[in-house]
């Protein structure tokens, strides 16, 4: 079961971490100017790797994975507009950490973010510890330092249905670690929006878990299911789970921590 909706945590100054800003494109938004979850998690892939390179640390600590990425739209950004992005450590452990960006429209848009990144080793293909001076970096922006996983979303699907949709996995969906890239988990949630029009009216929260990765060659079928908190979605390859998505209103949003 989804738990309470809290607010994501606000930067400890206004300066804090990295900063940057780029336009809207076209092909980042649906056929009503709205900046698409797919496009928003890109421009979480992209300002990660432009942070990493302006902190020094891409050679310490030049691998990440995302465990899971929360969306939490407030107001809509919209196509044409320029966004301003910040990027910052909200909580960190020796092997991972929450990485927050705020992302503005000039137009007044909001969209508020936190991901799990976990740092690793590619060659070992196992998680690998922050250097020190990555951890010292990180942990300056939280008083969290001993950052633990725990799950947000029903990671459990319900029995397979008529309703599966089998989705197929496109050649351009493939990153380089030869996985279906996050950002394309999002293109298929997406694909159930349009039917859910009113997940879209207020402010509202999307969340995908990634537990383990899609290859191009498996057959990828994604459950779903209309539950009074929102839109649940399970990504699943034979009999396994390898990532559950929730999409609902944030009606009971505690205020933002300090």
């Amino acid at each position: 079961m989804t738990k309470p909706v809290s607010a994501l945590p606000n930067p400890p100054s206004e300066n804090a971490g990295y900063a940057t800003r780029w336009p809207v494109r076209a092909g980042d938004v649906d056929r009503n100017g709205r900046l698409r979850l797919d496009g928003i998690a890109r421009y979480l892939q992209d300002i990660a790797w432009e942070d990493l390179n302006a902190s020094g640390f891409v050679d310490s600590d030049p691998a990440w994975i995302v465990r899971r990425t929360v969306i939490d739209v407030i107001e809509p950004i919209r196509w044409p507009d320029h966004v301003s992005l910040r990027r910052w450590c909200s909580g960190v452990s020796t092997r991972w950490a929450n990485m927050r960006v705020r992302i503005t429209g000039d137009a007044g848009g909001l969209v508020e973010t936190e991901a799990f990144w976990i740092n690793v080793d590619e060659k070992a293909g196992t998680t690998a510890r922050i250097s020190e001076a990555g951890f010292e970096h990180l942990s300056a922006s939280t008083d969290q330092h001993r950052l633990r996983w725990a799950p947000m979303v029903d990671g459990k699907p319900p029995t397979r249905s008529a309703r599966d949709l089998a989705y197929q996995i496109r050649e351009a969906d493939i990153d380089l670690l030869l996985h279906m890239n996050n950002a394309m988990y999002w293109q298929a949630v997406e694909q159930f929006l349009p039917g859910r029009a009113e997940l879209l009216v207020e402010p509202y929260r999307a969340i995908i878990e990634y537990n383990a990765p899609i290859t191009a060659d498996q057959s990828l079928h994604i459950r779903s299911a209309d539950r009074p908190t929102g839109l649940h979605l399970w990504f699943v390859t034979g009999e396994k789970c390898n990532a559950a998505a929730h999409i609902g209103p944030m009606h009971h949003m505690s205020a933002n921590t300090e």
